[in-house]
């Protein structure tokens, strides 16, 4: 049997917020996770298309990123932007 290498192993402390909520043309259900991790950036998960990523005030400031990583269009994405620029 092959010993595992394990680079981390940790159980950290969370608090999820669960919130949904529609724009225009898009219906969002949204986890999002604060941790001590992740230098304060949060991660956001998208129940309903099953995307994730790790956002912070910068990534909602890079054009194009929310496009990209939740496989928005530009308005949807704008959308998103706005809701999440309050929580971060």
């Amino acid at each position: 049997m092959t010993e595992r290498f394990f680079l981390y192993d940790d159980l950290v402390d969370t608090r999820t917020r669960f919130v949904s909520f529609v724009c225009e043309n898009q219906r969002f259900d949204l986890a999002i996770i604060q941790s001590d991790r992740y230098y304060g950036k949060q991660i956001v998960l998208d129940i309903q298309s099953n995307r994730f990523a790790i956002i912070g005030e910068d990534d909602l400031n890079e054009e194009g990123y929310l496009e990209y990583a939740f496989n928005l269009s530009e308005e949807d994405a704008e959308e998103l932007r706005s809701f999440l620029m309050e929580l971060v």
